[in-house]
């Protein structure tokens, strides 16, 4: 085969190239919410209620599973899009939108957890569990907490699950919540929460057990 021959016809054909190059995927594609996101950054600042519409009942259910309190996933919703309408002209999309959102939703969530003092004591005891538990964890997180909460056995676990959870410390329950309740990927959770991949796995894991001690009487039972 005459490969000088073939070099120079590839040299001579720029239509064959452009046809060989890969494409370039839109932003769309990697988003849906980028055209929205792109119109309203354009001036459509009448658009806006239209990214709330899509988000607003997502975000009370994070700010609700976080806080436990209708009226803190009420304040979390309201603060957390106020704070995306002063700096939505800034995101790059270096990650998706809902991304982007949660990792604002966790800012704020983790400010308010911070202002209240009375979970202290709560959260010491909690930790020594998940110590006490550390070195009796099983090899295989057990089938059930592998399963996204919300479909696990039946409405009642998952009631006392989400009541369980509202008293985990705050860095495990929002990986819990992120992970097991909003279904984010652990790269995705890393990103909204700025942590390594292993981090999340970690945090994810010792939170599953603490629900595994709260939860091994009903488990006897089911």
């Amino acid at each position: 085969m005459d490969f000088k021959a073939s070099n120079k016809r590839w040299r001579q054909d720029p239509g064959r190239q452009k046809r060989m190059r890969p494409k370039k995927e839109k932003k769309e594609d990697m988003d849906p919410d980028a055209p929205l996101i792109e119109a309203i950054n354009g001036g459509g600042m009448d658009l806006f209620p239209e990214l709330v519409r899509r988000y607003e009942q997502k975000l009370y259910n994070f700010g609700f599973r976080m806080c436990n309190n209708a009226q803190d996933a009420e304040d979390l919703v309201q603060e957390t899009f106020m704070n995306i309408f002063k700096s939505l002209n800034n995101f790059r999309f270096e990650s998706k939108f809902t991304n982007w959102m949660y990792k604002i939703a966790a800012r704020v969530c983790l400010k308010k957890r911070r202002k209240k003092t009375v979970a202290d004591e709560q959260n010491l005891s909690l930790e020594d569990l998940a110590a006490r538990f550390r070195n009796q964890a099983p090899e295989e997180t057990p089938k059930w907490a592998r399963q996204p909460i919300d479909r696990v056995l039946d409405s009642e676990l998952a009631e006392i699950i989400k009541r369980t959870v509202a008293l985990l410390p705050p860095r495990y329950r929002v990986v819990l919540v992120l992970r097991d309740m909003e279904e984010l990927t652990t790269q995705e959770t890393a990103q909204v929460l700025g942590i390594s991949t292993a981090n999340v796995k970690v945090r994810l894991h010792r939170a599953r057990l603490l629900l595994r001690d709260k939860l091994q009487g009903y488990m006897a039972h089911a």
